[in-house]
């Protein structure tokens, strides 16, 4: 595994009806909803270290904090940016932000813990 900090990936998404916040449930606008925008960060960061991870290793999300500062609109293309900013062994740190054309619509923080695949599924109980 060869991560180290400064690692960085951008994900893109155009904001459609399903990322309004009237449809996610998360507020009664039509603008992009927050929850959509920190998944796209989410994106970002587990995209940044995918390619160093070794065979049978991902990463998930432990932990997340973010501003939404700023409304963007149905059709506008947002891109969020996550850059590994510290390692302490299975725990990576990143610097997550968000932007619209207009600029920065949220920044934050973001926490991923490196799992084995298949040792996590497996505490998963069947119903």
């Amino acid at each position: 595994m060869a991560l180290e900090t400064g690692l960085s990936y951008t994900s893109k998404l155009t904001v459609q009806e399903q990322h309004l916040a009237v449809n996610v449930g998360s507020g009664d606008l039509s603008v992009l909803a927050t929850p959509m925008m920190m998944a796209l960060m989410e994106n970002a960061a587990m995209m940044a270290v995918a390619p160093e991870l070794e065979e049978g290793q991902s990463t998930v999300g432990g932990q997340i904090s973010s501003s939404h500062v700023k409304p963007t609109g149905l059709g506008h293309v947002v891109t969020a940016t996550a850059e590994l900013a510290k390692i302490e062994g299975r725990k990576l740190f990143f610097h997550i932000s968000a932007s619209d054309e207009d600029g920065i619509i949220g920044e934050g923080e973001h926490l991923r813990f490196i799992i084995s695949k298949d040792k996590f599924m497996s505490k998963i109980t069947e119903r």
